[in-house]
């Protein structure tokens, strides 16, 4: 079993054994009304303080129960000295309407050993979208990020429930061995940015069990990721689960060791996708396995695209610096919205190469018509039942031209 695979049940039983001894301490108790009007993040932040400061007295629960909890913006820091601190959620736990314009909203940080178990978090970011939908530009809000986890390890997500967030859901960012399990994530399709799970800087990273319906990617992974394993995902509608994007600046760093299998995507713009802007900024995507993939009526089931630049404005030429290799694509089955069902638009200044596909077929339509394949600048090899027909180049000549 993989590393990060046993880090991450570690995480899942030690938590389990932790509830069952802890100390709890609830936000009723420190001033919090479940009535979804009065501001109740100093509260929050009272009953943290009283769990995460308590010294010797063993593992410590923040308790939210039922009902709805107003929290203006809250920011959870650690170390704590209590060690491992739960928040066990049965409520929900409501962001601010109109938005102040805060770029955050629920923040863990410098923690370590924290769960946040249950509970729905509502963004209420349909005045954002709103704005954003209108043409408001700059004149918009801030994109408030719903969860994010920062500078922080050993970290469980489990059953929680993220709904309508005005950008991001769920943030983890320079945190290892972070788990997030039976997790629902849902925004509109049409609500901007609303990545479900965005992973950067970040290591040790299990994403298990989850459902995902956004605006934006459902998952993302940009600069920094690395042993990150995906498994047991639906996502729908939104983007696919995305790697990238990288390039655009010149702080990229490389993205290694992803596993993603066991997933369904349905009705999404696009489904297994490794996206980088045309410019010479350097960075690495290396080893990258897909498998066990099923995909439903989506419009881009296989993309590899090197020319990324949303809004098609300006759109650098420079051929991009970031070098894809070692990606497979393993038992990948389904449905395209779209004739071209697998599309790798690689770099002429840095080739994708390495790809190997072994046992795909894909479709274009209900009837599963004859689909296409779209290749420029890549590298690698099929095996087994490929349909469309591959159309990477061999390795070889890669190799030695």
């Amino acid at each position: 079993m993989p590393a990060r695979r046993r880090t991450s049940l570690a995480l899942l039983a030690h938590l389990c054994v932790s509830l069952a001894s802890a100390a709890s301490y609830s936000v009723v108790d420190y001033g919090a009304v479940a009535d979804g009007r009065t501001d109740c993040a100093g509260a929050f932040l009272r009953a943290w303080a009283a769990a995460c400061g308590t010294e010797g007295e063993g593992p410590a629960a923040v308790v939210v129960p039922a009902g709805e909890f107003l929290v203006s913006r809250a920011r959870f820091s650690g170390p704590c000295r209590s060690g491992a601190v739960a928040v066990s959620i049965a409520g929900t736990v409501l962001a601010p309407v109109p938005y102040a314009g805060a770029q955050l909203w629920i923040v863990f940080q410098n923690v370590d050993g924290v769960s946040v178990i249950g509970g729905t978090l509502d963004g209420r970011g349909q005045a954002y979208w709103a704005c954003r939908r209108a043409g408001g530009g700059s004149s918009c809000p801030a994109a408030t990020r719903s969860l994010t986890i920062y500078r922080s390890r050993n970290v469980v997500i489990q059953g929680l429930t993220s709904v309508n967030s005005a950008g991001i859901h769920v943030t983890v960012q320079a945190s290892t061995g972070v788990a997030i399990v039976d997790t629902v994530v849902s925004a509109p399709g049409d609500s901007p940015n609303t990545d479900g799970i965005h992973i950067k800087q970040s290591s040790d990273i299990t994403i298990r069990n989850a459902v995902v319906g956004t605006g934006d990617d459902c998952i993302s992974m940009v600069e920094g990721s690395s042993d990150v394993w995906i498994q047991g995902v639906t996502c729908g509608p939104g983007h696919g689960i995305s790697i990238g994007s990288l390039g655009d600046t010149p702080e990229q760093v490389a993205v290694r060791n992803i596993t993603v299998k066991a997933v369904t995507l349905a009705g999404t713009t696009n489904g297994l996708r490794i996206k980088s802007w045309a410019k010479a900024n350097s960075g690495l995507v290396d080893g990258v396995a897909f498998s066990d993939v099923v995909m439903r009526n989506v419009r881009n089931p296989i993309i590899v695209d090197q020319n990324y630049c949303p809004g098609n404005v300006s759109c650098p030429t420079e051929g991009s610096g970031i070098k894809i290799t070692n990606v497979s694509y393993t038992d990948v089955e389904g449905t395209s919205a779209t004739p071209v069902a697998v599309r790798f638009n690689c770099s002429p200044s840095q080739p994708c190469t390495g790809i190997t596909m072994r046992n795909v077929w894909l479709g274009y339509g209900e009837r599963r018509r004859a689909a296409e394949s779209f290749c420029r600048n890549a590298y690698g090899v099929a095996y087994g039942h490929v349909v469309p027909p591959s159309c990477l180049a061999h390795q070889e000549m890669f190799c030695y031209k």
